[in-house]
């Protein structure tokens, strides 16, 4: 029995003095480097409440598209609202299509119309001039259009004097820089 009782014995200061080696072992590393250890572990901390967020978002927008991609359903009415989102592009593309040629239309008929008019006057004898610039008015009571004074160019003072231009050297003020005589001085 005595057999029995030496390895228990032995065990026990074994493993005490394992405990007392991984304590001395941790005590140096924490007294060396403890706070750079808490630092680092609330740094870490944060990090981690910062990006957990977006990274389940991102997990579950992965799980989401694995889903999508194995429903054949779900593809399908993607596809389906692809479909119809492309179709009312189209139109409201084509309604303004029609709108512009319309338009066009429009256009083209008043052109065609100033023209027979135009034509009409220029058989008539009248000046065809005054038509280009405004619809012709209808002859009637109220003042004739041989009356009216055109409108000039509005009252405002120009920034500088009309014949001034830096480059020519002349109408600008009363200094002119002329440069000197080429070759040697002849002084005396």
């Amino acid at each position: 029995m005595d057999r029995v009782e030496e390895p228990l014995s032995a065990r026990p200061a074994l493993e005490t003095e394992s405990l007392r080696f991984l304590h001395v072992t941790v005590g140096s590393l924490l007294a060396s480097y403890g706070w750079y250890i808490l630092f680092s572990c609330i740094l870490l901390y944060v990090v981690i409440q910062k990006l957990s967020p977006r990274l389940r978002a991102l997990r579950q927008r992965q799980l989401d598209q694995v889903e999508a991609d194995l429903e054949p359903d779900v593809v399908a009415k993607r596809q389906e609202a692809l479909a119809a989102a492309r179709l009312r592009m189209q139109e409201d593309l084509n309604a303004q299509v029609e709108k512009h040629k319309e338009k066009l239309r429009q256009l083209e008929e008043e052109k065609r119309r100033q023209k027979i008019e135009m034509w009409d006057s220029m058989q008539e004898g009248r000046s065809y001039k005054r038509n280009s610039g405004r619809p012709q008015e209808e002859d009637g009571p109220g003042p004739s259009t041989s009356s009216v004074i055109p409108k000039g160019k509005s009252d405002k003072k120009p920034l500088r004097g009309g014949g001034y231009n830096p480059l020519t050297g002349e109408g600008g003020g009363t200094c002119s820089w002329r440069p000197g005589r080429r070759g040697p001085s002849s002084g005396g």
